[in-house]
């Protein structure tokens, strides 16, 4: 079965923003695309008895929502298959749960009622920090949200945790026809120049060995890896200025219900220059 590319939808600038950039992806992957909004009333009222003919507002716009952002989706793919559903729980929860049957969860980077000046909002922020499947983050500018810069950008992880990333970043790639630009950030230990080449040598041995089976798998994507010497969170959102997505790995530990992003995930999310994906790596 095919798992379905689930965004969530609320109404808000950023949830139609999503829902452009959902449609295109799922057309690009040729998977069923998955509208869900939580909310809660749907728990605590939904089930009270209707009194006279008029019905709840809070229904009728959580209805008019998805009715709305799927007629969006169909005129922006119309080959795409769309669904809807409007769950009792928060939009987190929502979220949370329906990853555990989708390929990619989607969110806008701000939500109905957040407060404008957030560089991201709650909802995306806590879904890119718990899901268990990958996470898109919709944000950036125009030229990052249209996808016209043709390449994605992966910051280049350890081996052992950032497998998941790099292979997603490849298909990604491979499947936009663009270029895979690889990063790894690396900090100079000392003064004197020997440790610092080694440092160098040691970053640009992780690319490789993080590179080699998705290259492998992928050998038609054009790479360009690169050793960058400074702070990893600022070079990845000093490049995301000219890519079209950011592909970043988070660790998640078995047992732990809490945000689980590091510096580097949690400050490219804030200020990216174009939509970022969070893949999750157990451990």
């Amino acid at each position: 079965m095919t798992l379905p590319l689930v965004v969530g939808v609320d109404g808000s600038d950023g949830s139609l923003q999503a829902v452009d950039w959902a449609a295109d992806e799922a057309a690009r992957h040729d998977v069923p695309l998955r509208l869900v909004y939580g909310s809660l009333w749907e728990r605590y009222e939904g089930g009270l008895p209707e009194v006279g003919t008029e019905r709840p507002s809070e229904r009728v716009l959580a209805e008019h929502i998805v009715a709305s952002a799927a007629d969006r989706a169909a005129r922006r793919a119309p080959d795409v298959k769309v669904t809807t559903d409007i769950l009792p729980e928060d939009a987190v929860d929502a979220l949370l749960h329906e990853g555990n049957n989708a390929s990619l969860l989607v969110t806008g980077s701000r939500g109905r009622g957040e407060l404008t000046g957030l560089l991201l909002g709650s909802v995306g922020l806590a879904v890119a920090g718990r899901a268990h499947c990958p996470v898109t983050v919709v944000r950036g500018d125009a030229a990052g949200l249209a996808g016209t810069h043709e390449r994605i950008l992966l910051g280049a992880a350890d081996p052992a945790s950032g497998g998941a990333a790099a292979r997603f970043a490849f298909r990604e790639a491979a499947v936009r026809g663009c270029v895979l630009d690889v990063v790894r950030a690396w900090r100079r230990p000392g003064t004197s120049e020997a440790p610092a080449r080694e440092a160098e040598a040691r970053a640009s041995a992780l690319i490789d060995a993080l590179l080699r089976e998705p290259a492998a798998e992928y050998p038609d994507v054009r790479v360009r890896a690169v050793t960058v010497e400074g702070p990893a969170h600022r070079i990845l959102v000093h490049r995301s200025a000219a890519a079209d997505l950011v592909v970043l790995g988070a660790r998640r530990r078995y047992g732990h219900h809490g945000l689980q992003l590091g510096r580097v995930v949690h400050t490219v999310l804030h200020q990216a220059e174009c939509p970022v994906a969070v893949v999750p790596h157990t451990v």
